[in-house]
């Protein structure tokens, strides 16, 4: 399966690699592993969305919302290694969702990043996971994600 062409099958294309919003890069390869930084919903430069899940933001929106930082994680990978044909597996997602203090819902938000990754990926973008809930992100962003990929 090539990713890029799998891509552009689910009518998707890699964004231009988010800029910083301080003193980090957006990805980081040592030997075979791509780390990103948290990736939050940016399209065109600008969020997408603020608030806390299970308040100003429905599950479903922040579902849709982690997605987008998952393409976004992809194009820091991608950044690093020319083409995604390159990535070997996903091996691990970690998500951050934003929540009201009654949410519980994390798990099914960060979902959005991770079907995407199957989507794309096939049974290389199975992976490990965490889903936390936390009080604020940066921007008040509603979910922020980062991931690690093995590559060649």
């Amino acid at each position: 399966m090539n990713p890029d062409k799998r891509l552009a099958e689910l009518g998707l294309s890699l964004p231009e690699v988010v800029a910083p919003l301080a003193a980090y890069v957006p990805a980081v390869r040592t030997g075979n592993l791509v780390y990103t930084s948290g990736q939050l919903p940016m399209s065109g430069g600008e969020l997408v969305a603020t608030g806390k899940v299970g308040a100003e933001v429905t599950p479903e929106r922040a579902a849709e919302l982690a997605r987008l930082c998952a393409l976004n994680a992809l194009a820091a990978v991608r950044s690093l290694v020319g083409d995604l044909s390159q990535v070997v597996r996903i091996v691990k997602v970690v998500g951050f969702v934003a929540s009201a203090p009654d949410f519980t819902g994390q798990p099914q938000v960060v979902n959005g990043a991770s079907e995407l990754l199957g989507e794309v990926f096939g049974e290389a973008g199975q992976h490990a996971r965490s889903a936390v809930g936390v009080a604020v992100l940066p921007k008040d962003a509603p979910v922020e994600v980062e991931l690690i990929a093995e590559v060649r």
